[in-house]
This record gives structure tokens, sequence and C-alpha cells, in this order.
């Protein structure tokens, strides 16, 4: 029976090795280039190699990221980067941008690839078309419930998040980051504008305010039976970024727990192993999207939250005293929550005032009051411990993993002696030296046993040992010793594996010849639809379909989809701005298909895999800046948003309970987002327009440039469009 794979994160060498002596089934892990977490630890190449070469080693699996959108001036980099994970025996990569798939399914065919969660996998169409090619695994979004996945009817693994850190935007779909921090999220590069604070308006008035963008972690522990039952082929945590005891305690806490299923054991989580997964890493719990909960946000705070163990009932300009409801060890910890600071506890004292090293609860502890904190800002205050001491140095003290062998061992007068050696896979037979008619003392069996089993730090143990000797033979104990290294070493060698060699080409791209520079305009209502015909635009775009409907006979306007898609309707001979690669698949043969920016489009393979989808004209990402804009051969059949207010944000649910009523978000700037809800979803707007129309001497030659407007009333509309056409 094919079992639930558990795959975990490791951010460096220590949370490989927590990883794996607490019993992860698989790692994921990112190099130092092209992998959606850079401000991880991350590996070299030197420090990959090792890592794949351990992983084999105890039999588990390693996958590296290469999920970021890649510039064209990176292809020939990252392609070689890949080949050099292949001939390296990674299992797998997991990939997020399309062009450099298709090129690597071309150029390296038997290197797996799981296409990474910021794809957007959702659909059948999108995942379809990713099975089609040759892809190995989907890693599905967060967002989807686990009865939809169990609905997704292709014939491919599916991968899920199980644990850890939740996005509020759709993975690969916010470019909140990108925006407002000048870091791109879909390179790596998040600066977390999610976990920042912000005030709710509506109708200009403030109804809330705090960390309202801000996730609770994902915790499916008590639903993982009904996981396992649902034939998920993977269990993803999430935590490249977190620390080796994180990896640790939710590894060993997953791995009891799956073992248990499949030894038909009762799947209970105790209260011990609770509190550790809380004090090691929590922003509280939810189950999350996966099982239609709509209780995912902790709008308190947006920090490690550990545990409650007390409360502050004293404060002078020395001395902090707390009431204790869990006990408290020296160089543990602490958050006061009324204040949202921390300290260590380098110094512990009892209720007399005596140092001490532990306290139990229940008891009185006072610490020193290092920064001089008032009794007005700390009395009262909840106390959390968000470190233990203890806890750590027992997850810090591994207990190494052990892969059982099976030793057969053979001893014959005037024959070679023979040792074979076998795992779950390999056997290694190795002969050694011919044995002679003892003269003094035969060895005897449980001398053989006595030094076969001297294993000392490999990872093995022995399982199964089978001696067949003749009587009175004579064997030195250094040719057994000998015998036992040669077939270990030889095992260890194996297992790891050989490194093997694979050729590659950088297919050149061959520019097209330039058509007519076209405009494009998206607009939102009949104004400024309007005014779009009346300066005869080439191409109109509207996300109402109302309007699409009214006016598709009397202009070239496209019809814009929706970015999430279960069901799709019915199109035929249609023109569509297709926002995820379903609808692509969906609509491609009888309807006239443009793609929009929402697909992460930033490189000319990745134009040209749609360009082979039947999709007439590309947007490019609003991501790519102005030489990655520049090195595009393939100008022709792309589209570039030079005006227009984008979208930063599509989240699940109306999580702001919108009516029919004017809503923005306000952040520590005083900047203001708009906030709508429509068909299930709610949409972030950024603050201010982005506008490339001065710029546009720097960006000639592309086929479409195009206008996104959201508000602009028609005077506006009209002057962007002047200043476009005077710029081309």
């Amino acid at each position: 029976m094919k079992k639930t794979e558990l795959l975990v994160p490791v951010g460096n060498k220590d949370c490989l090795l927590a990883a794996i002596h607490n019993g992860a089934d698989a790692v994921y892990l990112g190099g130092k280039k092209f992998g959606a977490r850079a401000f991880a630890n991350n590996f070299t190449n030197e420090e990959i190699v090792e890592a794949i070469r351990i992983c084999h080693l105890y039999g588990v699996k390693i996958y590296v990221t290469v999920n970021t959108m890649i510039y064209n001036e990176e292809i020939e980099e990252s392609l070689k980067y890949l080949n050099f994970l292949y001939e390296n025996n990674v299992d797998a990569v997991i990939m997020q941008d399309l062009g450099l798939i298709n090129l690597t399914r071309k150029e390296i065919p038997n290197l797996e690839i799981h296409v990474s969660t910021q794809a957007h996998n959702h659909n059948n169409p999108g995942i379809s078309y990713y099975k089609d090619i040759g892809c190995k695994r989907v890693v599905f979004d967060r967002e989807s419930s686990l009865e939809e996945i169990n609905n997704i009817n292709i014939p491919i693994e599916k991968e899920i998040f199980v644990y850890g850190a939740l996005c509020i935007c759709y993975s690969g779909n916010c470019l909140f980051s990108a925006l407002n921090g000048g870091r791109s999220a879909n390179r790596g590069m998040c600066v977390g504008s999610c976990r920042l604070p912000y005030k709710l308006f509506k109708n200009n008035e403030i109804k809330d305010e705090g960390y309202l963008l801000s996730t609770k972690d994902l915790n499916t522990l008590n639903y993982l039976k009904e996981i396992l039952d649902s034939k998920i082929d993977s269990l993803k945590i999430e935590g490249r970024m977190k620390s080796k005891e994180y990896v640790a305690v939710v590894t060993r806490t997953y791995r009891r727990l799956i073992d248990a299923y499949y030894n038909n054991k009762d799947m209970i989580l105790t209260k011990e192993e609770l509190k550790n997964l809380l004090v090691t890493y929590n922003r509280e719990y939810t189950k999350g999207y996966l099982f239609k909960s709509d209780n995912i946000i902790n709008s308190k705070t947006s920090n490690h939250q550990g545990i409650l163990i007390g409360q502050v009932i004293k404060v002078n300009n020395k001395k902090i005293t707390i009431k204790l409801e869990e006990d408290i060890h020296q160089y543990d910890a602490i958050r006061f929550d009324k204040i949202n600071e921390g300290t260590y506890i380098n110094s512990l004292y009892n209720s007399k005032g005596l140092l001490v090293s532990s306290i139990s609860k229940n008891n009185i502890c006072e610490i020193d009051n290092k920064t001089n904190l008032k009794e007005k800002d700390l009395l009262g205050s909840k106390v959390l411990k968000t470190i233990s001491f203890l806890l750590n140095k027992e997850l810090n003290n591994i207990n190494e993993k052990k892969i059982n062998i099976e030793m057969n061992f053979k001893a014959h007068l005037n024959t070679n002696i023979e040792l074979i050696i076998k795992d779950e896979v390999n056997s290694i037979k190795i002969k050694g030296i011919k044995p002679e008619m003892a003269k003094n003392s035969p060895i005897d069996k449980n001398s053989i046993i006595k030094q076969l089993s001297k294993l000392g730090n490999t990872p093995f143990t022995i399982s199964k040992l089978n001696i067949e000797i003749d009587n009175n033979i004579f064997i030195n104990i250094k040719d057994l010793n000998e015998l036992r290294r040669t077939a270990i070493n030889k095992l260890i060698e194996i297992r790891k594996g050989f490194p093997k060699k694979n050729n590659i080409h950088i297919p050149k791209i061959i520019p097209c010849p330039n058509n007519k520079t076209k405009i494009s305009i998206l607009v939102r209502n009949e104004e400024q639809l309007n005014i779009a015909i009346n300066n005869n635009i080439d191409i109109i775009y509207t996300p109402n379909e109302n309007l699409y409907n009214k006016y598709k006979n009397k202009c070239n306007i496209y019809l814009r989809l929706e970015r999430v898609n279960k069901k799709y309707k019915e199109y035929h001979n249609e023109r569509l701005l297709c926002t995820e690669l379903g609808s692509i698949i969906n609509y491609k043969n009888n309807n006239i298909i443009h793609s929009d920016y929402y697909l992460n489009s930033i490189n000319d393979y990745t134009i040209d895999s749609l360009s082979k989808l039947n999709v007439s004209s590309i947007t490019l990402s609003i991501e790519a800046n102005l030489n990655t804009l520049k090195n595009i051969m393939y100008k022709n059949k792309s589209e570039i948003i030079v005006y227009g207010t984008i979208e930063c944000m599509i989240i699940k649910n109306n999580i702001f309970n919108i009516k029919d009523e004017l809503c923005y978000l306000k952040d520590y700037l005083n900047q203001k987002y708009l906030v709508q809800y429509t068909n299930g979803y709610t949409h972030i707007f950024n603050h201010e327009p982005i506008n490339l129309l001065n710029n546009l001497t720097n960006l000639k030659g592309f086929g479409t440039y195009r206008i996104e407007l959201l508000d602009e009333d028609s005077k506006k509309t009209q002057s962007i469009i002047n200043k476009l056409k005077d710029m081309l």
C-alpha cells in the first residue's frame, strides 16, 4: 500500500537533520536563487549536493524549489541550475514559471516536476495541462477545500499544505509587496504586507483596526484521519524560515499520528504535544479553507503567541512579579501581551528573591526589569512563553534515524567468505579471504556476530543476521572487520547515488516582425466605455458581463474572466481576457483569447507557451522592471500596462463583511487601499496607480499598450488616453 508522504521544510542543514531524524518522508529546500523564500538561509550548490546525499542515505526524498518567475536574462542560468540538480539526483523540483517548466520538460525530460502552489492550481483544466506536459504533481492552493481537491479527477499526484503560515491572498496572485515594498513575492522577496496593522473604513467611518490581513496558522492535526482517508499523496508543512526546533516538533507530531493511522491505532493529539507545538510557534490556529473555515484572521497580533503562563501582579524599577499558571525555567523567553514586548529570562527568582533554575505552576516568580518597564504599562498583562528552554534542549538531543538491514554471512573451508547486506532496495555482496582449518581456537558464530554488528556511526541497524559456517575453521578478526566495512561503505555510496550526465541547450528566440502598435483599455462602467469608443481604442476589456454583452457587436470588446474558476460557463465565439490557466485551456479552441497579467508572464518562453495555446496577446506581469521589458523578444505578442490602479490581492470570501458601501483600508502611512467584494472574493486595490506614460520612449515595440481604469471619470480617462497617444 502506498502511504501518504510527510513533506517537511528545511532552511538549513540543522533543519535538514531535524526533519530526517524526526520522521520526514521527504524534505523541500531552496538554493541561493530562484526560490520563493529568498530570505531563508537556503543552500549553496555544494550544500545541496551534500543534502541530497544525506537524504538519500536515510531513504528520504529531496525536492528543491525553483518556484519564482524567471526573467529572460535568467533563463540560461536557471536551466543550468535545474540540470545541475538533475545530474546530482534530486528527486523533484518545485516550479512556478510556465515557460521554464515547458523548457525543462524538453531539455531535462527525466527531471520530475512538481507544480508550485504559486501557479494557482485549483481546477481541472489547469491541472490537466500540467499533467499532459508531463508534470508529476501539483501543489494545490491553500484556498481549495478537501472536498474540492478530492473532486479533481486528473491522474496526477496531489500535494496540500497541512500546517504552518497561511497567505491571505491566493498564492501567486499577491502584488501587494511588489507595489508597496518594491520586493516581489513572486520572486521570493515578500515584505509581509499582510502582517502589518490597518484601519478599515466604511463610508469614511472607521469600523475596525488591527492586523486585519494577518492570518492564523494552519493546523490540521485534529482532521488528519479525514485527510489520509482522501488519499492525498503528500502532506506539506510550511516553514523554510522557521527554526530547527519548529521543524523537529511539527515533524515528529505528524509522524506519530500518521503512523498511528497506518497501524490502525487511535490518532489522538495529546495535551503535551499541543503545548509543545504552541510554544514553538503559533499565531493561533485555524483549520483553514481546507475544511471550509471562515475564521482565519488573527487581528490582535501577527506575532508568535506561544502559550499563556501567567499574569503580571507587581512591577517596580528592579523586578517584575508574575503569578504562574504554567512552569517556567531559566533561559525561557516570554512576551508581555499588554505591550507586545518580550525578553529572555537570564535570571529567575522565587518568591523569596532567591535565584533558581525553575519554578512550577501556581507559584510566584520574579524576573529582572531590564528596560525599566512601568507599572501602568505592565500591571495585569498576560505573560506568554514564546521559547521553552527545556523543550528546545530535548528537541536538539537528536535520536538519529536508523535503517534496517539484513546480513547473510557464509564461511566454508577453501572458499572465499561472503557477506551479503540488504536494505529495502539494494543488495551488496562482498567476498573476502578463504578460511583455513583452525590450529588452536576455531571461530564461532558469536564472535562473527559481534564483529559484523559493529556498525558504529553508520545509519544502519541489523534487523536480521544469518550465519552459515563450517566447524573448526579460523578467520582473522581484522578480515571480518574489513569485509563489514567494505560492504557497509558500498551500501552507503549506492544509497547516496552517483552523478549522471545530461546535455542541454537553450533554444534561441527569434523575434517576430512588429505589427501596428495597438492601445487597449480596461473599463468598469459605461461612461469609461463610451470614451474608449469615441477615441477609437483598438481593444477594450471589461469585467462587467452585462456591459460586454451590450457592446460586443459594436466594438472590439473582451470580457475579463474571474481569477478563480471551479465551474466554467459556456462561451463560444466570444472574446475573452483570461486571468488564469484553466480558463485558457477551457476556452482556447472556440474563442479569441488574450491572457492577463495575473498569469505572471515575464519571459519569452512563457509567451511562447501561451501562444501555443492559441493565446493571441499575452499581458506581461506588472512586476517586470524596465530592463526585463527591454529584454523581451516577442514584443509583438506582448501587452504591457502603462497606467492603472492594480489589484494587490484577491482573497477568498467576504472577509470585511462588505455590503453596498465604500470600503477601504488605511495603512500606517495613511495610504488608502480600495476594497471591493464581488462573486465570493475580496479585492484590494493599490493606493495609487502605476504610471509609465513618461517612460514609453524606453518601451518601444510592444504589440499593445494598456490603460487599466478603476474609478476615473470621463475627463481623467480622456486625459490618460491623450497622453498615451502622444507618447506613442
